[in-house]
């Protein structure tokens, strides 16, 4: 979910993005790096068919993550600060030894033909994750590469989030489609104040998530309405390019160094407050990372 003047999923945490701005679901428009290329397909409109996921019991939710969909993958040994994940890059190099174009330049997509796209299919070979999802991830590394280098944010981490909060927008049985957009909206449980839950009043009118009393968590990258609006760029929450990046933009926020054990760990207990999750995207990240050394793209 998000931070902006709220706190993350559980566990309380006071994060940069609490002053600098609430963490949710964020992310705008694509940028290409290098001779990577990809465009971002992102609908501005609100999508239908809005259905609620089962409520998870986690203890000081936040708004940032008000539930876990992804109760399946184990919590990694490591102690919040003490380690970050491998941070392999899209280009597969090491994110301190990249470097951003001084003016990278947008192509469209050709058929997938584009070199984004063949490294998201040889990606999806080795981790399981389907390759529309990585080209989301990927895209959002490069933009952020670009806009800010010193952050270094991988894209396994961005992977990691996506795993955990719907399945890289699969959750309840969608199906991720070519144009970014599950075939049915990925809406989490109201924000009442039910055992567990923090209550969130409604901020959008219901626009995003459907609800006209409370708020709810949208998207693949589950942001709240209220965090979307000052990190989605006016785009769809339910978009997985647009929900990426919003996602490394809330990740980035106060020159955090994501390839740094303390800033990884505070990035992410700033994006849900709690260990248990923090250790499942640490070990989901970390695991991805490595499965993609194996891939060339030339």
């Amino acid at each position: 979910m998000d931070t902006e003047q709220i706190e993350h999923d559980p566990a309380d945490v006071s994060t940069e993005e609490e002053t600098a701005a609430p963490p949710a679901r964020r992310r705008a428009a694509p940028a290409v790096l290098g001779r990577l290329a990809v465009v971002v397909v992102v609908l501005a409109a609100a999508v239908g068919g809005v259905w609620a996921t089962s409520a998870v019991t986690r203890p000081d939710r936040t708004e940032t993550t008000t539930e876990i969909p992804d109760l399946d993958n184990a919590a990694a040994q490591v102690a919040p600060g003490s380690a970050a994940p491998v941070n392999a890059t899209v280009e597969g190099t090491p994110a301190a030894q990249t470097q951003p174009q001084q003016q990278p330049q947008q192509h469209q997509q050709s058929g997938g033909g584009d070199l984004l796209s063949q490294w998201a299919a040889k990606v999806s070979d080795v981790t399981g994750i389907p390759a529309r999802a990585l080209v989301a991830y990927g895209n959002a590394e490069l933009e952020m590469r670009a806009a800010q280098p010193k952050c270094r944010l991988s894209w396994a981490t961005l992977a990691g989030i996506g795993r955990v909060e719907s399945n890289h927008g699969q959750y309840g049985g969608a199906v991720l489609q070519a144009n970014g957009l599950p075939s049915k909206a990925i809406i989490g449980v109201p924000l009442d104040g039910s055992p567990g839950i923090k209550a969130i009043g409604d901020s959008d009118g219901g626009r995003f998530d459907g609800d006209p009393v409370y708020d709810r968590a949208v998207g693949p990258m589950q942001f709240l309405p209220s965090t979307w609006a000052r990190y989605g760029g006016g785009y769809n929450p339910q978009q997985i390019d647009a929900a990426a990046l919003a996602a490394a933009k809330y990740l980035c926020v106060g020159s955090r160094d994501m390839a740094s054990a303390n800033g990884w760990w505070a990035g992410i207990l700033s994006y849900n407050n709690s260990v248990d999750y923090g250790q499942k995207v640490f070990g989901l990240a970390d695991a991805y990372a490595k499965a993609a050394q194996v891939v060339k793209v030339s």
